[in-house]
């Protein structure tokens, strides 16, 4: 049985030489986000970001839901990804980084098709549900602790096959690591044994970026 090839950066610039094309705008994000210090770890990769668009494209998703926003280049990737009537809702509690992402959104004249809704996630899935909105998709890349808080608030808006897609699941490669007891990886690391277990869903751990997980709701 071949074994998964380990990923180098020389690799990884390959594979972004060979895919996909960003938008200016895309760059742009990423470019402001280098200029952040550490916190641009939050950042999608741009493998990530081809991937969000493809499985988008093959998925024909119309309306997507993203629990994490940050500066925005998750959600406008996925944007840019829906048809010209798509929609995609982003939540996030971040005053400063929902402004910038916003101001990104309009430059890339995407500002009609995502909604941003500010405060606590987990209030603010809750409101959607009493509304009774249903997603094809549903990204979540927020804070770890909650991870199975959103995972499971985001069941109950999907429909039969729809699709959750979650990020930083290898974190950084720690979540195999037994010396890291830090709650952050052992969030991690719980969370990803019970979507394993949860029969639910079916899922995909996926090696780009920190780590794709990919549920499909049974």
């Amino acid at each position: 049985m071949g074994s998964n090839l380990v990923i180098t950066k020389e690799i990884e610039n390959y594979i972004n030489n060979h895919s996909l094309k960003l938008t200016a705008i895309q760059n742009e994000i990423i470019s402001y986000n280098n200029s952040l210090g550490d916190i641009k770890r939050m950042q999608i990769s741009i493998s990530q970001c081809h991937f969000l668009h493809l499985i988008i494209k093959a998925s024909n998703a119309k309306k997507i839901l993203e629990i994490g926003t940050f500066t925005g280049l998750s959600a406008l990737t996925m944007s840019l990804a829906l048809p010209n009537d798509g929609k995609l809702v982003t939540l996030d509690k971040n005053k400063e980084t929902n402004k910038t992402a916003a101001n990104f959104f309009e430059k890339a004249n995407q500002k009609d098709k995502i909604e941003s809704i500010l405060g606590p996630a987990l209030e603010s899935l809750n409101n959607l549900k009493i509304k009774g909105n249903k997603f094809d998709l549903i990204f979540i890349d927020a804070d770890k602790e909650n991870y199975k808080n959103y995972y499971v608030q985001s069941l109950d808006l999907l429909e039969k096959n729809n699709l959750i897609v979650i990020d930083n699941v290898l974190w950084h490669g720690e979540v195999t690591d037994h010396k890291k007891q830090d709650k952050l990886t052992t969030s991690i690391r719980d969370f990803n044994s019970y979507v394993n277990e949860d029969k639910r869903t079916e899922n995909l751990i996926i090696p780009i970026g920190d780590g794709f997980t990919v549920c499909r709701k049974l």
